[in-house]
Parts: structure tokens; C-alpha cells; sequence
């Protein structure tokens, strides 16, 4: 059963169906050269998705990987209990200083008890380690019964896949790496098989519907309108158009 806070439905800056779609692209656009415009919106855009599954009003939210905390003022406006956890202190300089409410930790080995949280979310993760099950485990063990799990990330073969590499990953990431590097003089940020791995559509719904303490809820191409969800059911063209691909869980045992 999907939970909707109909008072708080209209009140994100993202909207809903293809004008939202549009604005969070054209912001996108803009991610590497005005990250807080990008991510202040998707932030808001989270949250009002959040909302359809569950309330946020004194619950706690846990934010895995959410770097410099651009989540953080957008859920506590709807009265969670907001607590970031990010292992690199670069990330959480971002903006300048480290975002109250912040644990450094990993998302492997999440310094939380069993049935913790309310809600555990990670936005854009996923792709970024090498054992994406590891940490699905570890965000379903820290939420409670009932509680929800918000697993975002950019698939491989989508046009995005490669991050700052894109396109060039079509042809390799090793390649699009070392493209990268003669181009900018520097090895790109997210460095193929270190830092960026190669996820995909399918594989994540099989982690997902497998899981015997969770149920898959909700798949959906997250910054699409809601229809896009029929390209999930074509396993080659989902790989390509679905760009990023949000799952969403509730913790059952």
C-alpha cells in the first residue's frame, strides 16, 4: 500500500510528470559547474517521492552516501530526524563544512543497530561501489519492520553511465578513463573499477525481488514521468533509456 501526504503533494519545486522530468535535466545540465542548484532540487524532487510511500513527520531518515548533505534542510522541513553517513570527508567539506546530524562511516559496515531507522535512503550510490547487494544488506538491516529503503543509481549503459567519462564508456571504461585524462590532464573524479562500477537495470531488480526481509514496492525510472515505468518490463531497451533507476523496499522481517 502506497501512503500519500496529499498536504504536502504540490509543495516541491520539481513538480510532477513531463515538466518535472524537464526541470530536473536542465538542472542536471548544470551538476558539475552549480551542484547546488542540481542537487537542491533533487533533494525536494526526493522528498515529494518519499511522500508517496511514507510519512516523514518524526521519523528518522538516514542518508547513506549523501556527501555534502544537500538532503538534509529538505527532510527536516517535513519534520524528520535527518543523519547523514558518508565516508569521505572531502564529500562532506563540499560546502564548506560538515552538515549537522553527520557520522562518518561506511556503507558497508553502517554504525547503526539493527531496526534503527525509519526510512534509509541512498541517492546516486549504488554505482559507486563494488558489492552493490553489501549495501543493500547493511540499508535493510538498519530499518525497521515496516520501515522504507530508497535505492537510487545511474545504470551503466545509459547515456550517463560513464558520469564525467559519458559516452565514451560505450566504448570501455578503461578507455573513457584514459580518454579523459589525455583531454583534461587529470584522471576524471569517478575512476573506472575504483570508484565507478559498472551496474545495471536488471541485476538490480533480481537484488531487489530476491531479498526474503524485504519486498520491492515500487521500480522506477526515478526522473521520469510516472508511465516510463513500462520500460522496465523490456530488458535491452532498459539498460539504455531508463538513466537512472530508483527501487523502492519495505522492511518486512
Amino acid at each position: 500500500m502506497i501512503v500519500r501526504d496529499d498536504t504536502r503533494q504540490h509543495d516541491s519545486p520539481a513538480g510532477r510528470g513531463l515538466r518535472r522530468s524537464v526541470r530536473l535535466f536542465r538542472a542536471f545540465r548544470v551538476e558539475q559547474t552549480d551542484p547546488a542548484r542540481f542537487y537542491s532540487l533533487l533533494a525536494e524532487d526526493t522528498v515529494t517521492q518519499l511522500l508517496q510511500y511514507t510519512p516523514l513527520t518524526d521519523r528518522t531518515v538516514v542518508d547513506v552516501g549523501g556527501g555534502a548533505g544537500y538532503f538534509a534542510a529538505a527532510v527536516r522541513a517535513r519534520g524528520a530526524r535527518y543523519h547523514l553517513i558518508e565516508p569521505d570527508r572531502r564529500e562532506l567539506m563540499g560546502r564548506g563544512e560538515i552538515p549537522d546530524g553527520t557520522i562518518v562511516g561506511d556503507g558497508y559496515w553502517l554504525p547503526l543497530r539493527d531496526d534503527a531507522v525509519d526510512v534509509c535512503f541512498s541517492s546516486n550510490v549504488l554505482e559507486h561501489v563494488p558489492d552493490p547487494g553489501g549495501l543493500i544488506d547493511e540499508m535493510v538491516r538498519v530499518t525497521r519492520p515496516g520501515g522504507i529503503i530508497y535505492v537510487s543509481f545511474t545504470n551503466w549503459f545509459s547515456p550517463w553511465g560513464g558520469h564525467e567519462t559519458s559516452p565514451w564508456h560505450y566504448l570501455g571504461g578503461a578507455y573513457a578513463a584514459r580518454r579523459y585524462l589525455r583531454k583534461h590532464g587529470r584522471l576524471p573524479k569517478n575512476r573506472f573499477r575504483q570508484t565507478l562500477f559498472p551496474v545495471h537495470v536488471g541485476q538490480a531488480l533480481d537484488l531487489a525481488r530476491d531479498r526474503r526481509d524485504a519486498e520491492l514496492i515500487d521500480a522506477l525510472p526515478r526522473y521520469y514521468p510516472p508511465a516510463a515505468r513500462a520500460l522496465l518490463r523490456v530488458p535491452v531497451l532498459r539498460e539504455i533509456v531508463t538513466w537512472n533507476l530508483l527501487l523502492v523496499l519495505r522492511r518486512t522481517g
